[in-house]
């Protein structure tokens, strides 16, 4: 049995809601998203009162998400941050909240807000166990979290937003000259004292969130020559080079208009874009970050995970292996027979191995692979007939898969799609879409995948491993039985399918079933 439960990030620019189906083992599935562009902190001054209007605004934003809450009965968490955490009048907009929203308002401090978002962000970003640096640029505070396996070492909140500084620096529609600069040395000197910490404890990895650090990612990526549109921005990753040119590009457009006309531009966003691009910059520099990974999942995803937590006293540690648990999980919703899946990626695996001095290709490919080989059924679930394409379509377009970049979502999707029927082809768009050298691991992984679906072609696990074996130029596969197993099939359906794994091995494959050590 599941439940839903629905969370609400009240932000100093944005408010957010995400709603989802929950199971027993705290995986969620979203099934409503909304954001309205508020802007509770547009107040002057810094940011110490809300005005009426803001308040207006809110409130009736917090009554039309509690109203798409209701409809799918998930009780609401709602957590706000910095613009009412520091507002002298808060009070105001949380008692109307309740009254005339029926939504609970819950303040949280910055810390408690960076220990939320990294929650989030693990659900999004494959990063458990590793140290993880986070930034987290909001309109009115910057948070700051160095943590790992869930466990936060340290962690800072600092009076930098996208807003704030825009209300500081950028306060007219044209750009003052020194503006810039002045901003930069404010942001670099207000992180200065976590860059002792950072060095200190060191990280492995740096993750951004928030709709600024997507922001950045859309003009970073906008920029790049033959850039193709971002399909998701999770996961995607840009450069500290790349920050600094979107800085650049943005000062040099004195006015929000010019910036409105700048490839990649989000339009309810140009009026703050550059302040928050220098937090981002100065952030990248003082940290000594040279990439950083965008997550799509955020305060509201970990306000989500903890209330799911509070009202089952769950840990969730599904987080340390997030990239294959999400394939199975998405496995298990859309694959009838899951267990024979398994056991054909078992069989695809122990074929890669024993191929590699072949194939030349990596763990990272090794990864692809096992997951194309989990889910190259789940088209079964649209249809039978060309469920080989369905399967392509299902996991391009699923939210289930967490932790993968778009270009390996892609990979694993054109595996899938090839383990049957018609080999790939550059008369296929999204194959002759990719760079030769994944061209070749897509054949390569198909080929073996191929071959390991034929060897349980009976679904019932009768090979129960493989070994390969050189005979002359001819690579020999060894399937080795069960327990009285006939293998006739098997061995016919593999044999029937060696064609692709041959042309990319370059030499003849032979399927015979291992003789018996002797006793």
């Amino acid at each position: 049995m599941g439940e839903n439960l629905a969370a609400i990030d009240i932000g100093t620019n944005s408010l957010h809601l995400v709603v989802a189906r929950f199971d027993d083992e705290g995986h969620f599935e979203v099934i409503a998203d909304e954001k309205e562009p508020v802007r509770l902190g547009s107040s002057g001054g810094d940011m110490k009162e809300l005005t009426p209007e803001a308040i207006d605004r809110g409130i009736a934003a917090l009554a039309r998400f509690r109203q798409v809450a209701d409809i799918s009965d998930a009780p609401v968490t709602a957590v706000a941050t910095s613009a009412v955490r520091e507002a002298e009048n808060a009070e105001v907009f949380i008692d109307r909240a309740r009254d005339e929203a029926g939504v609970e308002v819950e303040v949280i401090s910055g810390v408690e807000e960076a220990r939320l978002i990294q929650l989030g962000i693990l659900q999004a970003v494959p990063v458990f166990d590793r140290r993880l640096l986070l930034i987290d640029i909001g309109g009115g505070s910057t948070e700051v979290l160095i943590g790992e396996r869930g466990e936060t070492l340290a962690v800072r909140s600092f009076k930098l937003g996208a807003i704030r500084l825009t209300r500081r620096f950028f306060k007219t529609d044209r750009i003052h000259p020194g503006a810039v600069d002045a901003c930069r040395r404010h942001v670099g000197a207000m992180l200065a004292p976590m860059a002792r910490e950072v060095e200190r404890l060191g990280f492995d990895v740096s993750v951004g969130s928030s709709g600024t650090i997507e922001a950045i990612a859309q003009l970073a990526n906008a920029a790049r020559p033959d850039a193709a549109p971002l399909r998701s921005l999770t996961n995607a990753t840009f450069t500290r080079k790349e920050a600094e040119a979107v800085v650049r590009t943005l000062a040099g457009a004195s006015t929000v208009e010019g910036r409105l006309a700048i490839d990649g531009m989000e339009p309810g966003r140009a009026d703050i874009i550059l302040a928050g691009a220098i937090i981002a910059e100065q952030a990248m520099t003082t940290f000594g970050i040279d990439e950083m990974v965008v997550s799509g999942y955020a305060l509201r995803e970990g306000a989500l995970l903890d209330a799911f937590q509070r009202r089952h006293g769950a840990a969730l540690h599904h987080l340390q292996d997030l990239r294959r648990r999400s394939v199975t999980r998405l496995a298990e919703l859309m694959d009838d027979e899951p267990h024979h899946s398994a056991h054909v990626a078992e069989l695809a695996l122990e074929l890669f191995d024993e191929t590699a001095k072949f194939h030349g290709l990596g763990d990272d490919t090794r990864e692809l692979l096992e997951a194309a080989a989990l889910l190259a059924n789940v088209g079964l679930y649209v249809s039978h007939s060309k469920h080989h394409k369905h399967s392509y379509y299902v996991i391009r377009n699923s939210d289930q898969l967490s932790g993968f970049t778009e270009h390996e979502i892609e990979m694993v999707a054109l595996v899938a799609r090839y383990h049957r029927k018609s080999a790939p082809s550059a008369k296929h768009a999204e194959f002759a879409a990719l760079r030769p050298q994944d061209q070749a691991s897509v054949r390569t992984m198909a080929g073996i995948l191929r071959v390991a679906i034929g060897l349980d072609r009976t679904h019932a696990g009768l090979v129960t491993a493989v070994r390969c074996r050189r005979g002359g130029k001819t690579l020999v596969i060894e399937a080795v039985p069960g327990e009285g197993a006939d293998l006739s099939l098997e061995l016919y359906t593999a044999a029937e399918r060696k064609g692709l794994l041959e042309e990319v091995l370059g030499r003849p494959v032979r399927v015979v079933e291992a003789v018996p050590a002797p006793a």
